[in-house]
C-alpha cells in the first residue's frame, strides 16, 4: 500500500467517523438574516436541465423526469459534482415555480438519503460547497414548503456544520481547503445556534489567506481559475462578514487586495482568463463579478509577472506567456508542460490559445492536454519540455526551468526567455522573443534551440547521430480557437485566418521551416466533447549548435483599426 493510497484511506474513514459523529450536532431551526444569493448560474442552463439534460464534469446525462441521484449509470465525477450542489444555482437563475419544485424535489432527496451523514458527498470541499449554495438559496429552497420539510432541511444544515467544525481544516490546501472553511463561516453567521463557529472559521481562514495566497496575490498551482475561484469565496466571506456587523480580519482583506491586480494581467481582452496548469477562461460573469466585489482598480501599467505569466498588450490584442517553471509539489499533479507558451486574443476573439485542460474529458485527455504539444509552444518531436511520471500524477526532476528571463514596457511590450526542458535529454536549450507592436497589430515572434557548453554540445552531438542524420526533429505550434477559420495562403507559405468578427490575421515565417495546418482540439469546460480546431504547425530539424526560427502574426493591411463586434456567443454550448 502506498503512502498516497493509505492517506486517501485513512481521510474517508476520518470522513465518515466525523459525519456520522455530526449526527449529534445542536439542531438549526432557522436562518439568522435572509442570505443573499450570491453564487449566480444561467438561465439557459437552468432550461436544460428543466429539460433532462445535465451537463456535470464533463458528462452529459439525458433523464427527464429522473431525480438527479438516480441517474443510471452516471460517471463518478458527474455525481461528485452533482453532490456539491452547483446545479442549484443555474435553476435559481431560472427562478420559475416549476424550477423552484425541481430543486426542492432533489434537495430533499439528497437529505433522505444522505442528510444523516450516510451516502456519497461527505468530503469537506463538497460539504463547504453544498452549504454554500443551500444558503445563498435558502429561500428559494424553502418557499411553499411545510413544517416537516424546514426541520429536515435544517437539521440537514446542523450535520454539514458540525462535519466542517471536524473536517474542513483536514482537506488538501487551496480552493478545497477555501469552500470548506467558508462553508463554515457561512454557516455559523447565518444559522441559529451555530455562532460559535464563527471565531474558529475566521482565524482558520485568515492563516489560509497568509499560508496559500503569495505576497503578490499568486498560488502555487498557478491555475488562473482556481485563484479566480478562491477569490470569489473570500469576496462572498467578506461581504457575508460585512452584513453581520463583524470585523473584517487583516489577512482577508489583505489577500483580496493582492489576488485582484494578479487576475487583472491574468485576464484577456475578451475578458477571460488564460488556460494553463489545468485552468479555463472562468464562468461567464465570475471574473466581472469578483473584480467588481474587490473595489481594486487596475494598475496603470504593468511589466513583471503575475503568478509567474508575462502580459503584452497593445490596442485591442493581449498576449499571456508562461514565463515561469511549472508549479512542484502537490500542486505538480495539474501542472502543464507549458513553459514559454503563450495566448493571443484580438478585441472579444481569442486567436491563438492553449488547448485547455482535459479533465473533464477522462485521464487520457487530460494526460494529452498538459503536453507541450497541446499549447503554442516549441515542442521536439514526442517530447514535452517538462515530464510526468509514469502515472501522470506529478512532474519529473528534469522539468523546464526558466533563466535569462527579460521584460520591457511600452510599445506594446517585450518579452524573452529561456529554458533547460531539453538540456538533460538533448543538450539544447530553447529561447523565445516576443515583441508586440503597440497598436497590437503585430507579433513578432523568435524561437531558437542552442547547445552553449561543451557538455551540452556532446549531448546534442550524440542524440543527433541517433536515428535521423537529417537533426532532432523540432515543431512550433499556434494552437487556433475553433471559431477561427484558416487557410492557407501564398503557395504555403502563409496562413490566414479570419475571426468571426470579421478581422483577418496573416501568420508568416522566415522560410526556414515548413508550414503545415493540421487537426487540433479544445478542451474547452463546459462541453460535453472537445471541440475540433486547427493548429499551424512550423516544423524543422535542429541540426547545428544553434537553430533559430522567425515569424510574425499580423492583422492584414486592410483590416481597420476598431470592428464593431456585436454578435453573442452560445452561453451554455453542449
Amino acid at each position: 500500500m502506498t503512502r498516497a493510497t493509505g492517506s486517501g484511506r485513512r481521510d474517508r474513514l476520518a470522513n465518515r467517523y466525523a459525519a456520522w459523529a455530526a449526527r449529534r450536532a445542536r439542531q438549526v431551526t432557522a436562518f439568522v438574516s435572509h442570505p443573499e444569493p450570491r453564487s449566480i448560474g444561467l438561465y439557459a442552463r437552468g432550461k436544460q436541465i428543466m429539460a433532462g439534460n445535465l451537463l456535470l464534469a464533463g458528462h452529459l446525462a439525458e433523464a427527464p423526469g429522473t431525480v438527479i441521484w438516480d441517474i443510471p449509470d452516471a460517471d463518478p465525477a458527474f455525481m461528485a459534482e452533482a453532490q456539491g450542489f452547483s446545479w442549484l444555482d443555474d435553476l435559481a437563475a431560472l427562478g420559475s415555480p416549476a424550477a423552484r419544485k425541481l430543486a426542492q424535489a432533489w434537495t430533499a432527496a439528497w437529505i433522505g438519503r444522505c442528510g444523516e451523514g450516510r451516502g456519497p458527498g461527505w468530503t469537506p470541499d463538497l460539504t463547504g460547497r453544498r452549504l454554500i449554495r443551500w444558503i445563498h438559496h435558502g429561500l428559494f429552497l424553502l418557499a411553499g414548503q411545510d413544517k416537516p420539510f424546514h426541520d429536515a432541511f435544517f437539521a440537514a444544515m446542523s450535520r454539514q456544520t458540525g462535519f466542517l467544525s471536524r473536517r474542513a481544516h483536514a482537506t488538501r490546501p487551496g480552493l478545497p481547503r477555501f469552500e470548506a472553511l467558508i462553508g463554515l463561516l457561512y454557516a455559523g453567521l447565518s444559522l441559529t445556534g451555530m455562532d460559535r463557529h464563527t471565531g474558529p472559521a475566521i482565524r482558520a481562514l485568515s492563516r489560509e489567506c497568509e499560508a496559500e495566497i503569495g505576497g503578490t496575490g499568486a498560488i502555487l498551482s498557478r491555475n488562473p481559475e482556481e485563484l479566480l475561484e478562491i477569490l470569489t469565496l473570500l469576496s462572498w466571506a467578506l461581504r457575508a462578514l460585512a452584513e453581520a456587523g463583524r470585523d473584517i480580519p487583516g489577512p482577508l482583506s489583505d489577500a483580496i487586495d493582492r489576488i485582484a491586480p494578479c487576475l487583472r494581467v491574468l485576464r484577456h481582452a475578451d475578458g477571460g482568463l488564460a488556460r494553463f496548469h489545468g485552468g479555463g477562461t472562468g464562468a461567464e460573469g465570475r471574473l466581472d463579478q469578483a473584480l467588481a466585489s474587490s473595489a481594486m482598480l487596475p494598475p496603470p501599467s504593468h511589466v513583471g509577472l503575475a503568478m509567474g505569466y508575462a502580459r503584452l498588450s497593445g490596442g485591442r490584442t493581449s498576449v499571456i506567456i508562461d514565463a515561469a517553471d511549472p508549479p512542484r509539489g502537490a500542486a505538480a499533479a495539474t501542472a502543464h508542460a507549458s513553459t514559454a507558451a503563450f495566448e493571443l486574443t484580438s478585441g472579444r476573439r481569442p486567436l491563438i490559445i492553449s488547448c485547455g485542460s482535459g479533465l473533464p474529458f477522462g485521464a487520457e485527455w487530460q494526460l494529452a492536454g498538459r503536453a507541450t504539444q497541446s499549447h503554442s509552444a516549441l515542442s521536439l518531436a514526442g517530447c514535452s519540455s517538462s515530464r510526468f511520471t509514469r502515472a501522470g500524477s506529478g512532474l519529473l526532476d528534469d522539468c523546464a526551468r526558466v533563466a535569462d528571463l527579460h521584460l520591457a514596457g511600452g510599445d506594446g511590450g517585450l518579452v524573452r526567455l529561456s529554458h533547460d526542458g531539453w538540456t538533460l535529454s538533448h543538450g539544447l536549450t530553447a529561447t523565445r522573443e516576443l515583441h508586440l507592436s503597440a497598436d497590437g497589430r503585430r507579433l513578432g515572434g523568435t524561437d531558437s534551440l542552442h547547445a552553449d557548453t561543451p557538455a551540452a554540445r556532446a549531448r546534442f552531438g550524440e542524440i543527433r547521430e541517433r536515428p535521423n542524420p537529417e537533426g532532432i526533429a523540432f515543431a512550433i505550434r499556434f494552437h487556433l480557437h475553433p471559431d477561427v477559420d484558416a487557410t492557407l495562403d501564398m503557395g504555403g507559405n502563409a496562413v490566414s485566418m479570419q475571426l468571426r468578427s470579421g478581422e483577418i490575421w496573416v501568420f508568416r515565417h522566415d522560410s526556414r521551416g515548413i508550414l503545415s495546418l493540421e487537426p487540433s482540439v479544445c478542451l474547452e469546460k463546459g462541453r460535453l466533447r472537445p471541440r475540433p480546431a486547427q493548429q499551424i504547425v512550423l516544423s524543422a530539424f535542429a541540426r547545428d549548435f544553434e537553430t533559430r526560427i522567425g515569424w510574425t502574426l499580423a492583422k492584414a493591411q486592410d483590416t481597420p483599426l476598431a470592428i464593431r463586434d456585436l454578435d453573442r456567443d452560445d452561453p451554455v454550448p453542449i
